[in-house]
């Protein structure tokens, strides 16, 4: 297993509930977009599931620091993430993780809810500083407009790349900004926004519930089960 340290260098409050964690690190880790990595506050004992915790990597694998990115909650874990200061060190286990982007893919799309959206960002960035011509198109569905993580950060990428696009949805609020629709992914939202579904490759993260009902989506649909690739989220 491959352990390494690093230390704080900046939080970055992305909604009212989400924070990102950067920290910079000795040697270049070297990881795949869409990986994650395990955040240890008991190195000790790595099998401590209470403050050891799997957390996606939030930013390409070409930047000089590493990102997790976590809905913050009153867990022992969160608040030992909301007690970091600047220049503290923390233990760190991986990468791991097969649900990765690979450059010869030349249409991808993503299907994802919530916190669901921090290996997206990896892959995404990933795509946009190395100016591919990969094809990306990303339905993202939250509870409100205010709990969209990464929004800015999303739409900076469209403005850069002509090849990704994101659509943004809200469930729970009544939507008065033009840049969200309303309602939650479905089939028809997915035959709507990307007509071309049968040849892309699917991505799928998040809690187990959310990634069960889109297998279904793209299974009703009669998308190829090697073009989905999926990944629940541990410990949520």
């Amino acid at each position: 297993m491959n352990s390494f340290k690093a230390k704080l260098v900046e939080k970055i409050k992305r909604t009212p509930t989400i924070e990102s964690f950067r920290f910079s690190i000795i040697d270049k880790l070297s990881f795949l977009p869409g990986q994650y990595i395990q955040v240890m506050f008991d190195s000790s004992n790595p099998d401590n599931t209470k403050i050891n915790k799997y957390l996606s990597i939030s930013c390409s694998p070409s930047k000089d620091y590493i990102e997790v990115t976590k809905r913050l909650s009153e867990s022992d874990f969160s608040y030992r993430l909301r007690s970091l200061k600047e220049a503290d060190e923390l233990s760190f286990s991986g990468p791991f993780g097969n649900c990765v982007f690979r450059p010869e893919f030349e249409k991808i799309a993503f299907l994802i809810g919530g916190i669901g959206i921090t290996p997206v960002i990896s892959m995404l960035e990933y795509v946009a500083e190395k100016n591919l011509s990969t094809d990306s198109i990303l339905l993202y569905s939250n509870r409100s407009t205010e709990e969209a993580a990464f929004k800015d950060v999303l739409d900076g990428f469209s403005g850069h790349s002509k090849n990704i696009k994101t659509i943004f949805t809200v469930s729970e609020e009544s939507v008065q900004n033009q840049d969200y629709l309303y309602g939650r992914i479905d089939k028809t939202m997915v035959e709507s926004y990307m007509p071309d579904f049968q040849q892309r490759i699917f991505f799928i993260f998040g809690p187990g519930a959310m990634v069960e009902a889109m297998v279904k989506i793209l299974k009703d649909l009669k998308v190829q089960e090697a073009n989905i690739k999926k990944e629940v989220f541990i410990g949520y």
